[in-house]
């Protein structure tokens, strides 16, 4: 659906030259959810905007719905553009207009008529559960609600790709589940390509399918979620992933639990639909060894839940190891992190 090939692109300033996206190369699949994640300043919000070509890049070419976008100009690129929605961060909504004539105005602009046009916005404000609130001005509603405005009106024209510029940024964390709820329900019902952009590892983690980390304007990793959360090979990637994990305080507990209690320290990591529960079950029962549970924690993604699990294995070597091999060949993962 989406293909970037050798993209960079270079700004001129008073204070020399910026290079802000520096040679992408990226493949988005029809009907995925893409995530683009990095820090203030590595390229990702200049890159989004090259998907629709708002920012033309200086090398390379955009290929998005089977067209180059790179060698459209004026009426062609407009129409091309039509197969493109867009949300942002602060909305960007008309706030002279209500919610139903916000959601009109791009099929305004199109020409289409206006009992077609208001058949499509009673369409769009039930999907984004906008009903009641038609005649309401952006001043009467609330951050989330003016999101779900701001998604109306970008699906207006029926487009293959929503892009989403830092969407949930400006939005509290109930707000902002919400909001990714309502994207991931678009996804699955359209058939909508969405790309998104982020600093935020928990919006990656929730909706995605896929994602490429960005550094100082390069594409430093990408791949599913499940892998890069699983397996972070940059120390950017590492430090989103690390955003997720035990607060300071839980490491602390473990620490101190580990040094004075006997038996050895093992955390399990279970993938794509295995779980703690029933793999401790098993190994109580086929081994003589005692199993204390210290913490466990599972995380949603696109490919499946994935999950850990910290325990105290107690019994003879022999018997621990057994059982540390029995839990591997289930496909789980298991790391000693202490003897006692």
């Amino acid at each position: 659906m989406i293909e970037l090939k050798g993209i960079n692109k270079t700004f001129f300033s008073k204070s020399g030259k910026v290079e802000a996206v520096k040679d992408v190369n990226l493949s988005v699949k029809k009907g995925e959810i893409f995530g683009v994640i990095g820090y203030s300043g590595a390229g990702k919000s200049t890159l989004i905007r090259m998907l629709n070509l708002l920012e033309r890049p200086t090398d390379g070419t955009v290929t998005v719905a089977g067209n180059n976008l790179s060698s459209l100009k004026g009426k062609d690129l407009r129409a091309a553009r039509q197969e493109i929605g867009m949300i942002f961060q602060h909305f960007n909504i008309l706030w002279s207009r209500t919610v139903r004539d916000n959601i009109a105005f791009p099929l305004e602009i199109s020409g289409v008529s206006k009992e077609k046009r208001m058949k499509r916005v009673d369409e769009l404000i039930k999907l984004v559960g906008l009903e009641g609130r038609e005649a309401a001005y952006p001043s009467q509603l609330s951050g989330g609600q003016k999101q779900r405005v701001g998604i109306a009106r970008a699906l207006a024209n029926n487009p293959k790709v929503l892009l989403c510029d830092e969407a949930t940024s400006a939005l509290d964390p109930k707000t902002t589940d919400s909001i990714l709820e309502l994207l991931t329900e678009i996804n699955q019902k359209l058939g909508l390509t969405i790309v998104l952009i982020t600093h935020e590892m928990h919006v990656i983690r929730k909706i995605c399918h896929r994602v490429a980390v960005m550094e100082n304007g390069r594409v430093v990793e990408n791949g599913s979620v499940l892998e890069v959360f699983h397996h972070p090979q940059e120390e950017i990637t590492k430090d989103f992933v690390n955003q997720l994990s035990e607060p300071e305080e839980m490491k602390e507990s473990i620490a101190h639990l580990a040094s004075s209690q006997e038996g050895e320290l093992v955390q399990f990591t279970f993938l794509k639909g295995k779980t703690g529960s029933p793999l401790v079950t098993e190994l109580i029962r086929q081994f003589d060894i005692e199993v204390n549970i210290i913490q466990g924690k599972i995380s949603h993604t696109q490919d499946g839940p994935y999950g850990k699990l910290s325990v105290f294995l107690k019994g003879e070597p022999t018997v621990v190891e057994s059982a540390l091999k029995y839990v591997r060949e289930q496909g789980v993962e298991a790391e000693v992190i202490t003897n006692g």
